[in-house]
């Protein structure tokens, strides 16, 4: 019976990968493997100190309380006294120990984990909020790595200490040794139902968690928006509503691992009453003494405690086991793009950039674009336009491979992107985008992430040429002026031209404008325009547009409805067509025009 309990033991660990996640994250212990076998070597003699006290009692009892004579063992007392203090110190140091190799790890693993963020897909990206992200790269190590050594140190002194007191009891009776080991596997087995038991609910509790997090980053990253629109009370609710959904979660994964330690605490009493009951016995008849009986009880009561104490800690290490999974999950997931192995290293563009009956879908049989074909010559200026949610963006996106396409290539001189290295290839494309994302930092920071290696008189050009230096002038720090997290204290034509300050200063000959001017006033917008006409001179550039102004003196000029593209040509051509989809967009916007004015 107890060999087939402790195999059913090894069977769940085995079946739940447990002891191969460990496995995976031991590694990252090898710089740190002196600190590490240090915290872990010294809890072997913590584990083992338990059994002093226990089996200094014997002959202490034997003497003292039976014999009534302290002659010989009044150095018991001093050594109790000795042993537990050597033992405090060795605690000590194993802790700080512990805690300074778990913390080392611990960022190790967050520098891997960001590190692989950095290179998810942005079809990953686009399905995850800012709190699952915080979850899965931060908090997870920190639940795993923060608890692993705690455990396999807690785990080692107890293995010590639960050997050296079964020592003890085996010493003292092995017929109430075996009592007392029966009962020990019987608290401990319930334990490895625990993973199954918690998993389900333990992970709706982390994405619940997940949306707190969430809640709390739209609160600080969209405060105007609520305070705009007087949403107070519907964000409380909101949150109010996720806090409940974590309550309710907490508490079924309570009523699920609850029972534990009171459970916990009823076998430990069985087993402590029926030594009792034994003892009491062989007591009477001779075959123990006393100073046996109160040393075997002494080690019992050691062995026990922190069993009953399991009950409680279970959810905590269950917790730990699962972030781990989710750690190695994320550790050895392989991204979606990627260079394949024989990839080939762009060196700028020569001839052409050619999309081939290009379809392309975010969900599954719900196409975004359709069969989508044309071919940009090199210095060409290239204009996409069509109502929003047309594909545009999206053709664009797919020439740095922010997405693969289903079906179809794109096409650099007649090598398919795929087969391009990705450095090689965003190191050939500049984008700037309707809404620059700008660190938190300084303004010659933001520019300077266009080439890192960039010059003085490099920077001073890209700011020239951005029309940035009556503003740069104007502030009392300049360059090294803080603007905040994302630029909160820049306008909108501001934060345009610090973008097209960057793409300057990288200097691709392949340019994407994504409606880089839609969001600006007519002011602003003016001042941009002329920015990004500097940029364009002497490179192939792709333009989406809203304002169709804006794109007339484009080479050809692409109209995209509906992810198919209807019509192709130079706005002389298309403006001419007629019914044609561009000719209707144009008069539409012009006759707005015209309203307005």
């Amino acid at each position: 019976m107890i060999k087939a309990k402790f195999a059913n033991l090894v069977k769940i660990f085995d079946k739940d990968d447990v002891i191969k996640n460990y496995a995976k994250v031991i590694p990252y212990f090898k710089k740190y493997w002196f600190r590490t076998i240090l915290a872990l070597g010294l809890a072997i003699p913590i584990g083992c100190l338990d059994a002093v006290i226990a089996l200094s009692l014997k002959p202490y009892m034997d003497i003292v309380m039976v014999d009534k004579t302290v002659e010989s063992p009044w150095y018991i007392p001093v050594l109790i006294v000795a042993f537990t203090s050597v033992q405090g110190l060795l605690n000590y140091l194993s802790t700080y120990m512990n805690q300074w190799v778990g913390g080392k790890v611990t960022n190790d693993l967050k520098k891997n984990l960001y590190n692989k963020l950095m290179h998810k897909d942005s079809m990953f990206i686009d399905s995850r909020t800012s709190g699952d992200i915080m979850r899965l790269y931060n908090n997870d190590a920190n639940t795993a790595c923060g608890s692993l050594l705690n455990n396999l140190k807690t785990g080692v002194s107890r293995v010590f200490s639960s050997i050296s007191l079964i020592a003890v009891l085996l010493y003292n009776s092995w017929e109430l040794a075996i009592i007392a080991i029966i009962v020990l596997i019987c608290a401990v087995v319930p334990l490895t139902k625990m993973r199954d038991l918690i998993k389900a609910v333990t992970a709706k509790s982390e994405s619940a968690s997940g949306k707190i997090i969430t809640a709390y980053n739209e609160a600080f990253a969209g405060h105007k928006v609520v305070t705009a629109y007087n949403l107070y009370d519907y964000q409380n609710k909101s949150f109010d509503k996720d806090l409940d959904t974590v309550f309710h979660l907490g508490m079924k994964i309570t009523q699920k691992t609850g029972w534990l330690s009171p459970m916990m605490h009823i076998m430990v009493s069985i087993g402590i009453a029926a030594v009792i009951g034994l003892g009491s016995y062989m007591i009477v008849t001779g075959r123990i003494t006393s100073g046996n009986f109160v040393s075997f009880i002494t080690a019992l009561i050691m062995l026990y405690t922190p069993i009953k104490l399991l009950g409680n800690n279970a959810k905590n290490m269950q917790n730990a086991l699962l972030a781990l999974e989710r750690v190695i999950t994320q550790l050895e997931a392989v991204p979606k793009i990627q260079d394949k192995p024989d990839a080939k290293i762009l060196k700028g563009l020569n001839k052409s950039i050619t999309f081939k009956n290009v379809s392309f879908e975010y969900k599954r049989n719900k196409p975004v674009l359709k069969r989508v074909s044309f071919e940009v010559q090199k210095g060409e200026t290239f204009a996409l336009v069509g109502n929003s949610g047309g594909g545009k963006s999206t053709i664009v996106n797919l020439i740095p491979r922010f997405y693969d396409v289903k079906w179809g290539n794109v096409l650099i001189d007649g090598v398919d992107v795929r087969h391009l290295t990705l450095k090689s290839l965003r190191d050939n494309i500049s984008v700037v985008f309707q809404d620059n994302f700008l660190f938190s930092g300084t303004i010659r920071e933001n520019i300077m992430i266009g080439n890192l290696n960039a010059t003085e008189e490099q920077l001073q050009a890209a700011i020239r040429d951005s029309y940035l230096e009556d503003f740069i002038k104007s502030l009392d720090k300049g360059l090294d002026t803080y603007i905040g997290e994302r630029g909160v204290l820049l306008s909108g034509g501001q934060k345009q031209r610090i973008g097209i300050a960057r793409a300057f200063l990288k200097n691709a000959p392949i340019l994407i404008l994504d409606e880089a001017t839609s969001a600006l006033d007519n002011q602003a917008e003016k001042i941009v325009q002329q920015a990004i006409e500097n940029l364009m001179k002497e490179r192939t550039v792709f333009v989406i547009a809203h304002r169709l102004t804006t794109v007339q003196n484009a080479d050809r000029i692409a109209v995209i409805k509906d992810g198919e593209l209807v019509e192709l040509g130079p706005h002389s051509e298309l403006i001419n067509i007629e019914d044609g989809v561009y000719k209707q967009l144009y008069e539409s916007q012009f006759t707005k025009v015209e309203a307005s004015v």
